[in-house]
């Protein structure tokens, strides 16, 4: 997204779900089209799906509800759930003599931003799906209502990402936030006191992509391009092949060169401190590059997003509490309320009240900047190449890097460069029942908070133990 606030906006209002089946009908027909002329998606396989095809009639025959807990590593995923749901659950149930009625659907939550990121048409399609907005920065009651409503009672389950957001990262799951456990508590709560005996579940799935021929040539291209535009010198590839060795070490240099330039723009332009480095003019060598321990580039790491996270906070007004997740809500949050204002009729007020406003809201969307950044790097660890060099982990901290640079130049983070064709791998877990749990939800205050991070913790177990190595 390259176009910054210009001036005060409205509040941003509720989206209520208006799911049409028309409009399912129409997107379920134009979803393969979509996937291959603006995904790299060319193929999507699933494992374990008549256990979710089975889900699907207990859920139809009234004697379950339940919530599709899925990773979210990129932001094709939907595709993938569209795929799973309208096309490879009917053919497992098919398959296996299992009664479904149709339509084969699934109530979704969504993040109120997105239809600000991508554009209006969200905002009409997405309700008409069945999605249900949520704020995620602050305690929206009126999306919490809406969601809890559709998984109590709504025509089809609910479908949540637990991450919150993408996280750019193939093989790590990202800390889940504790909101769908939650909301998994309210609906067998509401379930009872509504005299019914449905059992409440949560299905963990896994979402993976791998390259169907490994894209080094177009990763050494767009390595190359970030060098020029950080200023390094490029590096040849040695005789007519790649090195991923020499690939790696380019990796770490310039890793190593952005982290220097920009622990020196925050100490110097925003007056934090932070611990001693190498300058930014040293880039490092790139027959030195990587003898750093990954543990120290970590650290250092964790030190900036911290400083820029704290930029923010102080002209927020906010404390620094939290997980990086929270404090990334928070801050997103607290723009929204300087610039989708609520406390201000724009109709009437005075022009000098509404250039004060534009004010205000342009100076909040600059602040938050220092949030996106971070946001983006919420995951990234020293060691995820250096693990596995394989040419998904490359790809990821790559893209990662190639956003940072693009946010940093105006550009549109947006509009990633296609490395290669992918295949997606999409693991079905074992339901996880809240109903079991809920004996111990209910022994007070304090039990019930335990309760919502168990099954938390054993929800990300669920989701990290789906990955492929």
């Amino acid at each position: 997204m390259t176009d910054t606030i210009q001036g005060v906006q409205p509040p941003l209002e509720f989206i209520p779900p208006a799911f049409d089946p028309k409009v399912r009908r129409v997107i379920q027909w134009a979803l393969p089209i979509v996937t291959q002329r603006t995904t790299t998606l060319r193929e999507i396989e699933a494992t374990n799906v008549e256990t979710l095809s089975r889900l699907y009639h207990q859920f139809q025959t009234g004697k379950v509800r339940f919530l599709l807990a899925f990773r979210h590593p990129a932001a094709k995923d939907p595709f993938c759930m569209g795929h799973l749901i309208w096309k490879l659950v009917p053919a497992a149930a098919q398959q296996h003599n299992i009664p479904l009625q149709r339509p084969v659907h699934a109530h979704f939550l969504y993040d109120r931003g997105i239809p600000l990121w991508l554009g209006d048409w969200v905002k009409w399609l997405f309700p008409r799906l069945g999605g249900t907005p949520i704020h995620r920065g602050k305690l929206d009651l009126v999306g919490l209502r809406s969601a809890r409503e559709l998984f109590v009672n709504g025509q089809f389950p609910l479908a949540a990402a637990p991450e919150g957001a993408t996280n750019g990262h193939n093989e790590i799951v990202s800390p889940l936030e504790p909101g769908i456990s939650q909301l998994a508590f309210w609906c067998v709560e509401d379930i009872r006191k509504a005299g019914r005996d449905e059992e409440v579940v949560i299905l963990p799935i896994g979402i993976q992509y791998r390259f169907t021929t490994p894209p080094w040539d177009q990763l050494e291209r767009v390595l190359t391009q970030l060098e020029l535009d950080t200023g390094l010198e490029p590096v040849s590839p040695v005789g007519d092949r790649l090195h991923e060795a020499l690939l790696y070490k380019r990796l770490y240099r310039l890793g190593e060169y952005l982290l220097s330039v920009m622990e020196d723009y925050y100490s110097r332009f925003f007056h934090v401190t932070l611990p001693p480095v190498v300058p930014a003019a040293n880039a490092p060598a790139l027959e030195t590059a990587a003898v750093v321990p990954s543990q120290l580039f970590t650290a250092r790491l964790n030190a900036l997003l911290d400083a820029a996270l704290n930029v923010a906070e102080k002209y927020f007004n906010l404390q620094p509490k939290g997980t990086v997740i929270d404090r990334c809500r928070r801050l997103e949050q607290a723009a929204w309320d300087c610039i989708y204002r609520d406390d201000l009729n724009l109709e009437t007020i005075s022009p000098l009240e509404k250039g004060l406003a534009d004010r205000v809201a342009e100076e909040a969307d600059l602040r938050v900047w220092h949030m996106r950044l971070v946001e983006s790097f919420v995951a990234v660890t020293g060691q995820y190449v250096q693990e596995k060099p394989t040419a998904e982990r490359f790809a990821d901290t790559t893209l990662l890097i190639w956003d940072m640079v693009t946010r940093i130049k105006g550009g549109d983070a947006f509009k990633r460069p296609k490395l290669g064709e992918q295949k997606a791998f999409i693991t079905i877990g074992e339901p996880i029942s809240i109903s079991d749990r809920w004996p111990t939800y209910q022994g007070g205050r304090k039990n019930a908070k335990q309760a919502v991070a168990d099954l938390t913790c054993d929800l990300q177990t669920a989701l990290e133990q789906m990955i492929q190595a």
